[in-house]
């Protein structure tokens, strides 16, 4: 049974005391820990949902009808055209994106493209999630490790179009000692606010009364305007490539850090965010305890592996990153998975739903599988 906490100010302090004591500014390290591992919740509940094939780190994305603009988004799920699995030997040497695209180069349908320099696993156990291996010509080609033995990697590829369809950002912000509450709280739910507003091909209007519309237009500039939690279900639900090729279901996961809000008190930066994305989710102060006590401050022995990388990342003798949503350390990306797949039922209580109202996770996992199973090499 793991440890309780009163709130995450006290586990950050925890934090503070135990893990970064030798920062110079020990509280806001910790502060900083605290959003990667909101960023690690997000990605590996993703990953456990079976969406690991669709899912970008860190993409720019282009604002809908003004493509001058662009977007860094956390994750992005894009569609999968094609898939190509491969066998790597398991020599101590790194797994490269040029070893992976030659072992799949004659049989990519892609023959034009640029080549990356990243390594899916480096030989120092060190995994990138996310892989980018190579770019072609709107899409991307993205490498993960599915399996492994003592002698072989198994290795898969995604080639995924660059338009995605659905994007998650994380937003978390700290409070400094003495404060009432952080003063970029406000610009940071506006940043996040103007991203989910402006990169769809779906857009708001608020009417005069108040109520929220929605607006779409096809390839002839014909607007098509209904409420707008109707036509986003039309949209999602709709095989018409004029409304789906730019459409972008926006997710938003917010936390608290004892001065934001709470799920029940929604002030000004929470109401910005909620009117912003489709869907924002809610990551409590006991999820998030849940997390760091059963993994970093007391896991078993089983669960070890995540600590160590924690602290190979944070701790005093602090080498090589190797515990954030890009670089896992591979031994530790097996143990959390497996984690958050033996205990998903109890990890969805870990999120409220702020928007939309009255709406469950389950709805949201059916809206994500539906555009994920759409016939995007014809829409596209």
């Amino acid at each position: 049974m793991s440890m309780s906490y009163e709130s995450v100010d006290q586990l950050q302090k925890v934090l503070t005391d135990s893990v970064f004591y030798y920062a110079k500014d020990s509280k806001k390290a910790a502060g900083r820990a605290l959003g990667t591992i909101v960023e690690i919740i997000t990605f590996y509940f993703l990953k456990s949902w079976g969406l690991n094939d669709f899912i970008s780190i860190e993409k720019s994305l282009t604002e809908y009808g003004n493509p001058d603009i662009t977007h860094n988004v956390e994750y992005s799920l894009h569609p999968v055209l094609n898939r190509y699995s491969i066998e790597i030997d398991r020599d101590g040497s790194s797994v490269t994106a040029n070893k992976i695209i030659k072992s799949i180069e004659s049989r990519l349908k892609q023959k034009t493209f640029q080549k990356k320099n990243n390594n899916l696993l480096s030989r120092n156990g060190i995994l990138r999630n996310g892989c980018t291996i190579a770019a072609g010509d709107k899409v991307n080609f993205v490498a993960s490790i599915s399996n492994s033995d003592e002698n072989k990697y198994y290795v898969k590829v995604c080639e995924q179009h660059s338009n995605p369809f659905a994007i998650f950002e994380c937003k978390r912000v700290g409070v400094e000692d003495g404060m009432r509450k952080g003063p970029q709280t406000i610009e940071k739910a506006k940043q996040g606010a103007y991203v989910a507003r402006t990169i769809s091909s779906l857009q708001k209007v608020r009417l005069n009364s108040g109520e929220l519309y929605g607006i779409v237009y096809n390839e002839r500039n014909i607007p098509h305007s209904k409420p707008y939690n109707e036509l986003l279900d039309e949209i999602i639900y709709s095989n018409e490539p004029e409304y789906l090729k730019k459409f972008i279901l926006t997710v938003g996961v917010v936390s608290n850090h004892g001065n934001w809000f709470t799920s029940n008190n929604h002030n000004k930066e929470l109401k910005v965010l909620a009117q912003s994305y489709d869907w924002l989710l809610f990551l409590t102060d006991s999820g998030l305890t849940e997390f760091i006590s059963e993994l970093i401050l007391e896991p078993t022995s089983e669960r070890e592996a995540i600590r160590e990388a924690f602290l190979a990342s944070y701790g005093a003798d602090k080498t090589k990153n190797q515990f954030t949503k890009v670089q896992m350390n591979h031994i530790a990306d097996n143990v959390l998975y497996q984690y958050f797949s033996e205990n998903l039922d109890r990890i969805q209580g870990w999120f409220n739903i702020i928007s939309p109202g009255g709406c469950n996770l389950s709805r949201l996992k059916k809206e994500l599988f539906e555009l994920k199973s759409k016939a995007w090499g014809d829409i596209h």
